[in-house]
């Protein structure tokens, strides 16, 4: 499985962008450049020798796909930031686009870049349920809850096709393993013949990622997820199927999602009791790629929305002087640090009081797994 792109110290500030110049937003994208992924021997940039129409559209990126033999189904982590230990990710990279992911250096360890390649080289784990079957009938296994989708969104466009993620949730309610799920993707409500059960049987939560409930904002910076307004009716469909559903705002970025508020309310009404969130997160080439972005779309806010993260993250003046955006230690790259973040998180608190969000507690049931269900002879349910 990938490395965590925050297990080292992220100093960005020999990382380089080479993009095409003149520079261009691209349709349906996050990303603009193929950044040159930090394991590589080379680094080249592109050079406008003149020969070229600086008006001309760049041309359309397909997204192609290609299929590994998975070695391990489940991921296991010790972070004491996030409220699960055993991740499940049927894909590598993410359709989605949305340039803020945590998850493009990922892309590094293949050799790939975590820019355009993050977005448009997917690869499927073509043998992934065999794989997760043996994982959880090994005596070893005990069971916690799993998290699907912690380093891609496993409702992403090529599920659609693929349906790897249906035949995961098949296997772990064959033998009644507790899973929760975050996601941007409408195509979860293709599963909810399998997660009504479940949810039943308290073996799931599902949570949606509402970053803003601003619709051109959400466009760039979340290409090709669903619109905050489709989101909504996920929610509510889930709600009144009876699945636990909660939301989750993250990342909050200075000076651009700053509708926390009206998100919360939104998602509130549409049916999620539970809520979370977490600031921006620029792990390695994440920094770079993200600084491009914000000067694409919104040059004229560019510096003060870096700072403003800079701020959050604690970033003292001789480190920012070095290029340094963000501080992966743990306790703090979650929620960020000083008067900025503690801001923010009054501002949630306070929301969540008046509506009512977080009052209990979402337990899924451990206790009903056994590896024995596996077997042939059992029925899903």
């Amino acid at each position: 499985m990938p490395k965590s792109p925050d297990d080292h110290d992220p100093d960005q500030a020999d990382t380089q962008v080479y993009p095409l110049r003149p520079l261009h937003a691209i349709k349906g994208r996050g990303s603009a450049s193929q950044i040159t992924q930090r394991f590589a021997r080379d680094r080249r940039e592109a050079f406008d020798d003149g020969w070229g129409d600086e008006e001309e559209e760049p041309a359309a990126l397909r997204t192609t796909l290609e299929w590994e033999q998975a070695k391990t189904a489940l991921s296991r982590h010790g972070s004491p930031d996030l409220p699960f230990h055993l991740g499940l990710n049927p894909y590598r990279g993410c359709e989605h686009g949305c340039i803020y992911c945590y998850a493009r250096p990922t892309h590094s360890y293949l050799g790939y870049s975590p820019g355009l390649d993050f977005e448009t080289r997917l690869i499927a784990k073509q043998n992934l349920t065999e794989v997760l079957r043996a994982e959880l009938s090994r005596p070893a296994h005990v069971a916690a809850p799993i998290m699907l989708g912690s380093v891609t969104d496993c409702y992403q466009p090529v599920e659609r096709e693929l349906g790897l993620t249906r035949r995961v949730i098949e296997v772990l309610a064959q033998a009644r393993h507790p899973f929760s799920i975050v996601t941007k993707g409408s195509g979860i409500e293709r599963d909810l013949d399998l997660l009504v059960p479940l949810a039943q049987r308290h073996l799931v939560a599902v949570y949606v990622t509402l970053t803003s409930l601003q619709p051109e904002l959400a466009r760039r910076l979340e290409p090709r997820a669903a619109a905050p307004h489709r989101r909504l009716r996920m929610i509510r469909t889930l709600s009144e199927a009876g699945v636990p559903v909660g939301v989750s705002l993250a990342p909050q970025i200075p000076f651009l999602n700053d509708d926390l508020e009206q998100v919360l309310a939104a998602a509130h009404e549409a049916g999620a009791r539970q809520a979370f969130y977490a600031v921006l997160r620029l792990p390695w080439e994440v920094a770079p790629l993200f600084e491009e972005w914000l000067q694409l779309h919104y040059p004229d806010r560019a510096q003060r929305v870096l700072e403003r993260v800079r701020d959050l993250h604690g970033i003292d003046e001789e480190a920012r002087a070095a290029g340094k955006v963000y501080d992966s230690r743990f306790g703090q790259r979650m929620k960020g640090t000083g008067a900025w973040a503690d801001m923010l998180a009054q501002r949630f608190a306070l929301a969540c009081r008046r509506l009512g969000l977080n009052r209990e507690r979402v337990e899924l049931d451990c206790s009903q797994f056994h590896p024995s269900l596996l077997s042939a002879q059992q029925s899903l349910f």
